[in-house]
């Protein structure tokens, strides 16, 4: 059983020419492996996945699990339609992946009994964990203390991404000790891991990997001082990440590195002159030019 721990990386999506770029997808997830990350996440939110087709998340899918063989990697699934939902996590188990990612159903607003009821029958057809992600800016709901308590006791939902905002649910949640909690906002990383949380998933460490690593590790060792020296050193850049519409800022940088073209799907647009301009400057203070 996978261990849902330190940092996992939600990997952004390449386009060249409005196609799947697996030429840049593959060494960047090969890049973030060999940083020491965790594991990888494929079509989270930071992936694109609304701007993709079925075919073309299964075939990102199985190019980063043929790029890092060796590596845990969770595959997003999203959707308010729930038969198609469970169709497709059919089609995603035949891969040897390490769990599913998935959100409450977006735009219909389900009751907190809606939901129990959505994530209990995901977790009934799964063969793998089922990771909770709570992002109710998102999805417009919010997965309330008592819903989390119930939905927990379903042997196959094993952790959370935690976007909720909410520390106090947080505290009880890793307080509870049901989940394995990870913060899903890169600025709130060092607070749940210092809280207790087992790690992050953390979209800001496609850019210093071997950094975001290393915070995790002086946390685990208690080392707090420089945990919060090195983790003020990177709040900046996670700043600029979502300075817009995350992931242009996050795409723009990966341009800049060499990496990938900084190349969206309509309606996401691309990042402004004004933050390339501003990335370009942290880049080049963290080294990465």
């Amino acid at each position: 059983m996978t261990s849902y721990t330190g940092i996992w990386v939600p990997l952004v999506t390449p386009f060249r020419h409005n196609e799947v770029d697996f030429d840049a997808l593959q060494p960047l997830a090969r890049r973030c492996v060999e940083a020491g990350v965790s594991g990888l996440v494929v079509c989270g939110s930071t992936g694109e996945p609304a701007a993709l087709s079925e075919d073309e998340q299964l075939a990102a899918l199985d190019a980063v699990l043929d790029a890092v063989p060796e590596c845990p990697v969770v595959m997003g699934v999203a959707g308010n339609n729930l038969p198609a939902i469970l169709d497709r996590m059919q089609r995603v188990q035949q891969r040897p992946i390490a769990g599913l990612l998935v959100p409450p159903p977006y735009y219909i607003r389900p009751s907190q009994a809606g939901l129990v009821d959505f994530f209990r029958t995901v977790a009934n057809a799964s063969s793998v964990p089922v990771i909770l992600y709570n992002i109710p800016y998102r999805t417009s709901v919010g997965i309330e203390l008592e819903t989390f308590r119930t939905i927990v006791q379903h042997e196959r939902i094993l952790a959370l991404k935690d976007c909720g905002g909410d520390l106090p649910l947080t505290m009880s949640l890793i307080g509870d000790r049901k989940l394995q909690v990870l913060s899903g906002e890169d600025h709130l990383l060092l607070s749940t891991l210092c809280l207790g949380g087992t790690g992050g998933i953390v979209a800001s460490a496609h850019i210093r990997p071997d950094l975001f690593v290393r915070i995790a590790q002086l946390v685990q060792r208690d080392a707090l001082s420089e945990a919060r020296e090195l983790f003020h050193r990177l709040l900046p850049l996670m700043r600029l990440l979502f300075r817009e519409p995350n992931p242009a800022p996050l795409k723009a940088a990966l341009s800049m590195m060499g990496c990938m073209r900084g190349e969206l799907r309509a309606p996401m647009q691309g990042a402004s002159d004004e933050t390339k301009a501003l990335l370009m400057h942290e880049l080049k203070r963290l080294e990465c030019l």
